[in-house]
């Protein structure tokens, strides 16, 4: 009787041990798909919410912006104002914001020339942003704009912006702006081309501050790097063909660089 005893005591033992592990693994899976649905969730409500701005279209209404001085600019659908007046530069750009959340600008930097990835690769450091002064709201699926000024003429990005107004060579503007709670910080870089007696305004990259994306790093990267051995290629094949033809010459008049090569400036 003392051994069916103790069988018995062993067998509730093992029993209850493997209802307690059933009971842990069930509990653990239940935890893991909780956490997993309320990723789910979140993710969800910040795509409800999340700005992205682009250029407004060509057909959008003309806009028109004051700044501090009582100075007016005026920037038509797809366009921006540029202006260098009395040492001073004046940027608006209008647009669109193609998210389905508010968008509210925090900051800005500019530069002169168009920032290709190739000569920019990612956004400048976030300690050159400016911050702006004065609330900007872009409505979801409507159009807005962003203004900034340059005021300080020996500041050196009001110099280099000056020089490139004056000679009629493109900006590059990146803006800074999260959504209506100051979330899902974004940079988007604009180039500021001038065309004829306008400025027109395009959309090159988007960066997400808080977690990668819209697109990763290194494949836009290897992305840029292609496209800029093809353009060398192309290049080097038209010098082939065209030897007198300055554009494609280097300065001790021998042709381009081979195909493939990087020819980096």
């Amino acid at each position: 009787m003392t051994v069916l005893a103790a069988d018995w005591a062993t067998i509730s033992s093992l029993a209850t041990g493997a209802g307690t592990l059933v009971l842990a693994i069930a509990t653990f899976a239940a935890v893991r798909s909780s956490n997993r649905a309320a990723r789910i969730a979140e993710a969800a409500l910040q795509e409800q919410r999340r700005p992205v701005l682009a250029q407004s279209r060509l057909e959008d209404p003309k806009q028109k912006i004051m700044f501090l001085e009582g100075h007016w600019v005026s920037a038509e659908g797809g366009r921006a104002a540029v202006e260098h007046h009395d040492g001073t530069v004046y940027l608006a750009i209008s647009l669109r914001n193609v998210g389905t959340g508010i968008a509210v600008c925090q900051g800005w930097t500019v530069r002169a020339g168009l920032g290709t990835s190739r000569d920019f690769p990612t956004h400048a450091p976030l300690d050159e942003y400016r911050l702006q002064i004065r609330d900007l709201y872009i409505p979801a699926g409507d159009i807005g704009m962003w203004q900034g000024a340059l005021r300080n003429p020996d500041d050196p990005m009001s110099a280099a912006a000056a020089a490139a107004i004056d000679a009629r060579q493109p900006l590059t503007v990146e803006l800074l702006y999260t959504d209506q709670i100051g979330g899902q910080r974004t940079i988007s870089r604009f180039g500021l081309i001038p065309t004829n007696d306008m400025w027109l305004a395009s959309l090159t990259r988007h960066w997400y501050l808080d977690w990668d994306g819209p697109r990763p790093e290194g494949p836009s990267m290897a992305a840029a790097e292609a496209l800029m051995r093809d353009h060398d290629a192309a290049q080097h094949r038209r010098a082939l063909r065209n030897p007198e033809d300055p554009l494609h010459d280097d300065h001790d008049g021998t042709a381009g660089p081979p195909a493939g090569s990087s020819g980096a400036d």
